[in-house]
């Protein structure tokens, strides 16, 4: 907050007339000056409907304040990045219980012939990376995470109103199935993109050591080829469609089912979405274990019909949800961030 006043007729300068709303206005940013009741004045931005395109800051407002500039953002853009920079700290907020999770899945995959105890456990797991990385071996991997955040949410974002073009009727109408299958086709398109980076943070994740994701990248490119990059990405577009499927469903039905009253209120949309994205998580976890396995290096697996028989034969059906735990309980951090 600036404590320096603002000159009110340099902002009002700029700022564009009320003007009746336009069919197709462009959302502007506006300049205001606060303050009042002897507080100091400060300046802030806000979003201004139906501002007319030729109607920018003055240069003698952008030099001074520069925070201005935002109004030449356009709300695509700026809606992007602030999903993104959302997606980013929740990913690392929640990464922890993120790599517990992956630690818990790959488990019997890491320790064949080294341990005949079956999987780990989640505390067992929490302990075991404080006691042999530390405090920092907690955040290990989320670096590839978050740098696949952006093309992965800039492929989604694109992709899906593209498909939505694709899937809608001949009256310009799109149906229910046809925003599930677009939203399933934008999801498999951005996995399939940024896949590569996925399998290099369990890779991260999972291996002992402090190695760097280049050397990581690099290893694998020469020990195993470049297909090492796409292990398990069967499982991983089977899995999406389902998910995107049940996780609609399960909200539209929750959300009819509320009391009227309570429809409109943000924790009821919160927790909607938090229990529909659970019992779709629980639905479609058990690809998500064969995905990380087979994202192994020497995975005795390779598709998803030899997979699921063969994590049951030596885990039990439980081994199909290990790490569920620490799953769950990062979903209401991760919605609420």
């Amino acid at each position: 907050m600036s404590h320096r006043r603002v000159d009110a007729a340099a902002c009002d300068s700029w700022r564009p007339p009320p003007t009746p709303p336009l069919p197709h206005a462009r959302r502007a940013l506006a300049l205001r000056v606060g303050g009042g009741g002897g507080g100091p004045a400060f300046a802030s931005l806000t979003v201004r409907e139906g501002g007319r395109g030729e109607e920018l800051p003055a240069a003698g407002v952008l030099v001074r304040h520069p925070l201005a500039m935002l109004a030449l953002v356009p709300n695509a853009v700026a809606l992007f990045a602030a999903g993104a920079a959302a997606g980013a700290v929740a990913k690392t907020i929640t990464a922890p219980l993120d790599r517990v999770k992956l630690l818990m899945q790959t488990h019997s995959v890491r320790v064949v012939g080294e341990s005949t105890k079956k999987g780990i456990g989640f505390l067992e797991a929490i302990a075991e990376i404080g006691k042999e990385e530390g405090l920092k071996g907690y955040w290990k991997g989320n670096l590839p995470q978050v740098i696949r955040i952006v093309p992965y949410s800039a492929v989604q974002l694109f992709s899906y109103e593209v498909y939505k073009k694709f899937f809608r009727r001949k009256d310009g109408e799109l149906t229910v199935f046809g925003r599930l299958a677009a939203g399933a086709c934008a999801g498999m398109t951005s996995t399939l993109v940024t896949y590569p980076l996925d399998v290099l943070r369990l890779r991260l994740a999972v291996q002992s050591g402090h190695s760097t994701m280049s050397q990581v990248a690099m290893n694998m490119l020469r020990d195993e080829g470049l297909a090492s990059f796409y292990g398990g990405l069967g499982p991983s577009l089977i899995g999406i469609a389902p998910y995107i499927a049940v996780n609609f469903c399960v909200f539209d039905l929750m959300k009819k089912s509320v009391p009227e009253k309570y429809k409109s209120r943000p924790e009821t949309s919160l927790a909607t979405a938090l229990l529909s994205a659970t019992f779709a998580t629980l639905m479609c976890y058990p690809l998500d274990t064969v995905r990380r396995q087979m994202q192994m290096k020497g995975s005795p697996y390779n598709t998803v019909l030899d997979a699921i028989p063969g994590i049951v034969e030596r885990d039990g059906l439980i081994g199909l949800y290990r790490g569920f735990v620490p799953n769950a309980l990062k979903n209401l951090p991760n919605s609420r961030i």
